[in-house]
């Protein structure tokens, strides 16, 4: 097989994820925004916004100053290019991947089973006609709407989630509802599948497993550039021994080609028609659900960061910080950054910095530009500086502000 040294597989992984140049200054437009979240294949939602909504960060990253509400029109308004269901975990993709996702991506961890069957029945009749009738409902207002036992709190696993609540998730992950958007606090607003997928076809398919994993497997590995197995199976959460089974399929059709990296034993993926750039000159930090850190180890093996979200740790065992953010320079990952949007007083919190060994010495001058780029984007007036980490002194120095 072809080899490939390290220092090229990250710059394809760049090159694929378009993180290898510089971002344009003007503002992006919302045909950039959808090349963009086309591009990934896969937007990360989570609810935390410390910072900012995850979904919204990856775009920053690879566009700069952009209007979120472009965004936001693409997954809320019709005919949609993108739309919500479970992916890496609930995340927005493009409409058809929803049928091959479907067919991969079925939680049943909802809970849904522990409702009994008379409770169940009846709700699910019950939610079928409130979403037929009208508009697109919060499960507050479904659960408001029928009342009685949609509203008991259920025993068991997880959260205690109402009657009502158990059964929309389990709805929603068998692809029986949709998601037509998300309020201002974050609730996903639930319609009939048919009316949130641009073409309701697509709820109808049933494609093939194999046909299925071997489109989800093509699209993670062009997202990705080149891989190894278990990297394109955790871009959608497949399978990894029969995401290596399509895989193979594909590099058998053409459509791929198996490489090695720095001669190793274990097959790469790479998509012939990705770009090995001379050098990558991009910069930019990365949401700790950016889909170019979604798997660990091969962030470790392609650029030596040892990355783990410290949200779920106590405070006290915490390394980096709560809300940590990689900082890509160029072609390497230089430092660590833990931020807080400060939107009251109307600043960005710079909690702690931490540079990477080996880190350039133009790294807090870089850092201190990218902050800056971030807080204007935010409507944040000010950049401020703690003193936790061994980059903070220079990059106060650089901000101008140390808290």
């Amino acid at each position: 097989m072809p080899n490939l040294t390290t220092a090229q597989a990250g710059r394809i992984l760049l090159a694929a994820q378009g993180l290898h140049r510089p971002r344009i200054a003007a503002p992006s437009s919302r045909r950039a925004v959808n090349a963009a979240a086309q591009r990934l294949q896969v937007l990360q939602l989570d609810s935390v916004n410390v910072l900012a909504r995850s979904h919204y960060l990856p775009l920053f990253s690879r566009l700069g100053s952009y209007a979120t509400a472009d965004l936001d029109a693409l997954y809320s308004r019709g005919p949609r290019r993108l739309v919500e269901y479970w992916a890496h975990e609930a995340s927005l993709v493009p409409p058809d991947l929803f049928p091959h996702l479907r067919v991969w991506q079925r939680r049943t961890w909802m809970g849904a089973t522990s409702v009994p069957a008379e409770v169940r029945g009846p709700l699910e009749a019950g939610i079928g006609a409130l979403l037929s009738s009208g508009s697109p409902l919060t499960a507050a207002e479904i659960q408001r709407r029928l009342g009685g036992d949609a509203t008991r709190p259920e025993e068991g696993w997880g959260w205690r989630w109402t009657a009502a609540k158990r059964v929309l998730e389990d709805l929603f992950a068998r692809g029986e509802i949709g998601s037509a958007g998300r309020t201002a606090q974050f609730e996903r607003l639930y319609a009939p599948i048919t009316t949130v997928l641009p073409d309701a076809a697509l709820a109808a398919e049933e494609p093939d497993r194999m046909d299925a994993l071997t489109v989800l497997a093509g699209r993670a590995a062009t997202a990705l550039g080149v891989a190894p197995a278990r990297s394109v199976a955790d871009y959608f959460r497949t399978p990894v021994r029969e995401t290596r089974v399509a895989l193979d399929g594909l590099v058998g059709a053409g459509a791929l080609q198996a490489v090695t990296v720095d001669g190793g034993a274990e097959p790469w993926y790479l998509d012939p028609a990705v770009t090995l750039p001379r050098q990558a000159r991009g910069r930019a930090l990365l949401s700790p659900f950016d889909s170019l850190v979604f798997d660990r180890g091969r962030l470790q093996r392609l650029f030596g960061m040892h990355y783990r979200i410290e949200i779920y740790t106590p405070a006290e065992r915490r390394v980096h910080g709560y809300y940590v953010l990689p900082f890509l320079l160029r072609d390497s990952i230089v430092a660590r950054v833990d931020l807080k949007a400060d939107r009251t007083a109307g600043r960005l919190l710079v909690q702690a910095c931490h540079a990477e060994p080996g880190a350039p010495a133009d790294t807090a001058a870089e850092l201190a530009d990218e902050l800056r780029l971030l807080a204007q984007w935010l409507g944040l007036a000010d950049v401020v500086v703690s003193g936790r980490g061994n980059l903070a002194p220079a990059l106060a120095v650089q901000v101008g502000r140390l808290l």
